[in-house]
């Protein structure tokens, strides 16, 4: 991991609630896996002291840049925001635990919610980089937030959009769609992030079927190196739950050991 000032290339607003960030990464993009995060500086103040956690949406060894796609919420995004072509940012990373992708796998399933749709974009890039089959379902709040859709079509993936604003994100709907997709493919695993509800589901049925899911875990988080147990989450071990921290031992986790 690295204390870098990196060159900002790229840094645009794509939605009502979504800005786009590139950034060169010469130095280190063939170190970086998807799953992984970056502690970023927003502001060059003392307020907010913190920073914040943004995982990475995509990485591009041709260009030797890498992306963000971030959801403007506080204070710290929102000067963010104001970040310019030429300026630097201040970034702490690659940190934490990224997604294992097995050679001999040929479809993976992506069911991801909100922001975690981002998350999962690096991951459908590298299984596309290694010929295996991605099968996606996104979900958010109305079709304005599906602005990931369009990256993981490019990859080569099947995609499936569901939104409250069309009243077909609920569990239930999830669940026939995602029964349709085991139907029609030989899913070799899941994976799935932003959402408590559609992991649990995620979970049941990946457990049902004796496949293997990894789950992205989203914490609010201090130090981001494990230092400050601010971001555990309950994980089964040897028949005992035990605090595991975010930003160490995870953000990626295996699905079936998760307490969700």
């Amino acid at each position: 991991m690295y204390v870098k000032q990196l060159e900002i290339l790229s840094n645009v607003k794509v939605s009502e609630r979504y800005w786009h960030m590139v950034v060169d990464a010469e130095e280190f993009t063939s170190e970086i896996t998807s799953g992984q995060f970056f502690n970023i500086k927003c502001i060059d103040e003392s307020f907010p002291f913190l920073r914040r956690p943004f995982s990475i949406y995509r990485i591009n060894q041709d260009t030797q840049t890498i992306e963000f796609l971030y959801l403007v919420k506080g204070l710290g995004t929102i000067r963010l925001t104001e970040k310019k072509i030429g300026e630097k940012l201040d970034v702490f990373g690659p940190l934490g635990v990224g997604f294992t992708i097995e050679k001999e796998w040929d479809t993976i399933l992506l069911l991801a919610r909100g922001v975690g749709i981002a998350t999962l974009a690096a991951l459908a890039q590298e299984a596309a980089e290694k010929n295996i089959q991605c099968v996606a379902i996104l979900s958010a709040r109305s079709k304005n937030d599906l602005l990931a859709a369009k990256t993981l079509q490019g990859f080569g993936a099947e995609v499936y959009k569901v939104t409250e604003e069309e009243g077909t994100s609920d569990v239930e709907s999830v669940e026939k769609i995602m029964t349709k997709i085991f139907h029609d493919h030989d899913v070799n695993a899941g994976f799935t992030c932003g959402s408590k509800r559609l992991s649990k589901l995620m979970q049941r049925m990946t457990m049902e079927r004796s496949i293997p899911a990894q789950i992205a875990v989203e914490e609010h988080m201090g130090c981001a190196m494990g230092v400050c147990y601010a971001c555990v989450c309950d994980v089964e071990i040897n028949n005992k739950i035990e605090p595991l921290r975010v930003c160490k031992d995870g953000p990626v986790f295996e699905l079936d050991k998760v307490v969700l």
